[in-house]
């Protein structure tokens, strides 16, 4: 029996282990679960971040909104407060500058009764000297000149305070003005970017959005600024009502002033001149008793000197008799009686004569200084005409003044709406009242 030899063909290569190659296989599936494992975890972390941003940068843009929205409010609330305090400025403006208004037109109102008063007082110096007194026409006139000076001066004092008032409220309006615009403009501005979203065509990347913008300041001292700007334009409203007021109580007490002053002027004027009227009256009637007495001592004076005449003339009868008889014969001259009673005659005319003389020349005197005294009376009754006729039309010169006042009252309405109403009601107003 023979035997073969099998022969076989490999390949001429290393061949591994079984126990190789089910330590390679193990590998390759150990290193397969790692990479698995791998995978699993660098999803299940991309997963979380991406989440974790999500989360995150909705919770920042939410964040961001509630800011701005925040800061919206925060910027109405301001400019409200802002815009109050501005209406109430704008309303002081007005207010103050009808008021200084109204305080001019008054200082101009003035300029016609300082040059009336000023004409009055010049008339009332066209007085004769006689009646060139210091009395209380006088007086009152220059009180009433004093009054308008100086309520000139105090009316021109308030509305130089009111100008520089009304200078720095504007200064104040132009900047709450600007400080509400900017306000305006921000609150716009973030209003416009609250309303972006990342859909929005206007967005895009910036260069250096982080920087610090240029004369930039901190949210406190930006409150600070707001506070400083309300409480400027408090500070100047303070003091505004009151200066108004002052304008008003000026307005009114000058007014008030000239009004009594002027009433006690033409009071004392109408006193002087009822005043002068009756001492016009009087002193007529003094001149008429001055001239019935003239014409009465004159028929005196005429009758004295007819009867001097008639007892010259019987005195010269008794001289003649008494000279005549002493031409007797030197045997018939005696002393008898009707020598006697011739030489009483003659001694008794004489002395009525002497006494007839005495009166007339006493009456003559007397006729002298009633002529003399009725020429002064005359005189002075000149004056009292012309001084009634100066004081008269002073007075009416200066009535002239409430003349225009009533005039310009007259003209301005009050109620114009109460009258519309009664025109359209065809309500007829109450005759009674």
């Amino acid at each position: 029996m023979s035997f073969h030899l099998a022969v076989s063909m490999e390949k001429p290569v290393q061949h591994l282990a079984l126990s190789d190659w089910k330590a390679r296989v193990d590998r390759l599936r150990n290193v397969a679960n790692a990479r698995r494992a791998d995978a699993f975890s660098t999803r299940n972390s991309s997963r979380m971040l991406r989440n974790e941003t999500r989360i995150e940068g909705n919770w920042a843009n939410y964040e961001s909104k509630e800011a701005l929205v925040v800061r919206i409010s925060e910027l109405d609330h301001w400019r409200e407060l802002i815009a109050k305090t501005f209406g109430r400025l704008e309303l002081e403006i007005v207010a103050l500058r009808e008021e200084k208004k109204a305080a001019e037109n008054e200082l101009d109102s003035q300029i016609r009764p300082l040059a009336v008063i000023a004409k009055v007082n010049s008339i009332r110096d066209g007085r004769l000297i006689p009646e060139t007194t210091h009395d209380a026409p006088d007086t009152e006139i220059k009180n009433e000149l004093y009054i308008l000076e100086n309520n000139q001066r105090l009316l021109k004092d308030r509305c130089q305070k009111a100008w520089e008032k009304l200078i720095r409220l504007e200064e104040v309006r132009f900047k709450i003005q600007r400080e509400l615009a900017n306000k305006q403009d921000t609150e716009d501005m973030d209003s416009a970017l609250l309303a972006l979203d990342r859909n929005s065509s206007n967005i895009s990347f910036k260069p250096d959005p982080l920087r610090n913008p240029r004369e930039c300041c901190s949210y406190e001292h930006w409150v600070e600024h707001a506070k400083n700007m309300k409480q400027l334009a408090e500070n100047e409203l303070a003091d505004t009502a009151a200066i108004r007021d002052a304008l008003f109580v000026c307005r009114q007490k000058s007014r008030d002033l000239l009004e009594a002053q002027r009433a006690r002027t033409e009071y004392s004027l109408r006193k002087r001149i009822f005043l002068t009227q009756q001492a016009h009256n009087e002193l007529e009637w003094q001149q008429l008793k001055m001239g019935d007495s003239i014409k009465e001592l004159t028929c005196e004076i005429k009758s004295l000197e007819e009867a001097l005449l008639s007892k010259t003339n019987v005195l010269k009868l008794a001289e003649t008799r008494l000279e005549t008889r002493a031409m007797r014969c030197i045997t018939e001259l005696c002393l008898d009686d009707p020598h006697q009673l011739l030489c009483k005659e003659v001694e008794k005319l004489r002395e009525i004569c002497r006494c007839l003389t005495n009166q007339v020349d006493d009456a003559k005197a007397n006729f002298n200084l009633l002529s003399d005294h009725a020429k002064k009376i005359d005189e002075d009754l000149e004056h009292k005409k012309h001084s009634l006729m100066i004081d008269t039309e002073a007075l009416q010169l200066h009535e002239t003044l409430n003349e225009e006042e009533f005039a310009v009252l007259k003209d301005h309405n009050p109620c114009p709406q109460t009258d519309l109403n009664l025109e359209l009601t065809r309500v007829q107003p109450d005759p009674r009242k």
